[in-house]
């Protein structure tokens, strides 16, 4: 019986460390993306922003 817990527990670990590794490459994933589009996006929301400033106020 002890054989079965040892083999447990040395499954759920490397179950951890996998799910561990695939929440590292999310993060980079979204860094890499943030950086690349951050320029982009600041210039579409100054874009709308000067837009929405020439409105006439409501």
């Amino acid at each position: 019986m002890r054989w079965y817990i040892a083999l447990r527990d040395k499954i759920t670990g490397a179950t951890a460390v996998e799910y561990g590794l695939i929440v590292a490459l999310i993060a980079v994933v979204i860094i890499i993306a943030v950086a690349l589009l951050g320029t982009n996006l600041r210039t579409v929301f100054e874009y709308i922003a000067a837009k929405l400033g020439a409105l006439p106020p409501a």
